[in-house]
């Protein structure tokens, strides 16, 4: 049997007619078409929320939305299941997660990692193929989207029960895929904490861990003999190159499971964004790139050291000067840089100024969710 996963799968405003209009064939083109319609299975993540309502959440970033007639492109592309399990699904509030939730059911596609309360948020989808069982866990890091948090919403990881969650969905199951939603965007390496992460899932049962969310391509490793991709770019989200300057939000690769008596065997499939669409791409630079970037990173010195010189250059080019609009400079770091740092570290101050915060700014708690 063959499973395709892809990514980051979302109408934008130059596509939208043709996902309303399930064109494939602009879509993808005859290569990626093909590709798809041999599959047994495809799972991908939806990106956003379907919807007809702008009601825009109140959040720190962009709020993504598409209608719902553009179910009719998954549709044409034999989608099985999406992922919902991200910080973009709960971006037009409830009545835009219920429309999403409703119009996935109404088209008969299988969901994942999203739900209308955390239990149901947290379960696992199962699907039967060639009499084998295959589970899919879905979850995603915390970006306005929790259902812990807004009473419905996606599946957040907690690692105090998402691992134990992993484990019970591996005992129900033959091979189990774990969809995280998580990574630094436009970072195409994994950090100790997410690398910790994963490699606890595959050690938990997850025989895939797929990282998505980064829009890159990143790397991949064997653990405990499973697999995990930190990072499969998108797959259908098309930007204007002239307007965004990251290059590698514009190449992507599927993510191919061949399961047999055998064994599993994987094939990466890369493909590059078109300004409609995607195409299977023949440039081995893209994979090239994956495997010596993850031969790169084997050590896990050299990538803790990789990542600390990157989030190095996030502090003074991003979150200090977002956080208080002062410039870094050696007074700065020796005062109020140590201070944020302590409060970052300690558990104890970390709750504080996170709940703190959040109350201040309005935004839901535990013992006051957001309402129906």
């Amino acid at each position: 049997m063959r499973i395709i996963v892809g990514a980051d799968f979302v109408p934008t405003a130059e596509n939208i007619g043709l996902f309303e209009a399930g064109d494939v064939d602009a879509l993808f083109g005859e290569e990626i078409k093909q590709i798809l319609s041999e599959a047994d299975y495809r799972i991908f993540n939806l990106e956003c929320a379907l919807t007809d309502e702008d009601t825009p959440l109140m959040k720190a970033g962009v709020c993504l939305r598409a209608p719902t007639a553009t179910i009719e492109g998954y549709r044409a592309a034999g989608v099985d299941m999406l992922g919902i399990a991200n910080n973009h699904v709960l971006d037009h509030g409830y009545e835009g997660f219920l429309s999403t939730v409703n119009t996935i059911d109404k088209a008969g596609i299988a969901r994942v990692g999203g739900g209308f309360s955390q239990e149901e948020a947290s379960k696992p989808a199962f699907f039967e193929l060639e009499g084998k069982r295959i589970g899919v866990y879905a979850c995603c890091e915390h970006e306005f989207s929790w259902a812990r948090d807004y009473g419905f919403g996606s599946n957040g990881f907690e690692p105090l029960d998402s691992l134990d969650e992993v484990a019970e969905a591996k005992a129900e199951c033959d091979y189990l895929i774990v969809l995280y939603h998580g990574g630094k965007e436009h970072y195409r390496y994994p950090s100790p904490r997410l690398t910790k992460v994963c490699r606890r899932m595959a050690e938990k049962g997850a025989d895939l861990v797929l990282c998505q969310h980064t829009h890159c391509i990143g790397t991949a490793e064997d653990h405990n003999g499973s697999r995990i991709v930190y990072g499969q770019g998108n797959f259908v989200f098309v930007k204007d190159k002239k307007e965004y300057p990251f290059e590698g939000w514009f190449t992507g690769m599927l993510v191919a499971v061949d399961i047999t008596d055998e064994g599993v065997k994987y094939e990466y499939i890369p493909y590059e964004l078109t300004d409609k669409g995607v195409r299977l791409s023949h440039d081995p630079s893209l994979l090239e790139g994956l495997y010596a970037r993850s031969k790169e990173v084997e050590d896990d010195v050299v990538r803790a050291k990789k990542y600390a010189e990157f989030a190095a250059g996030m502090i003074g080019s991003r979150y200090v000067k977002r956080m208080v609009g002062h410039p870094i400079d050696d007074e700065f770091m020796m005062n109020s840089g140590k201070a944020i740092f302590h409060y970052m570290e300690c558990e104890a101050h970390y709750e504080a100024l996170h709940t703190g915060l959040k109350y201040m700014l309005g935004y839901p708690i535990f013992e006051d969710k957001v309402r129906k």
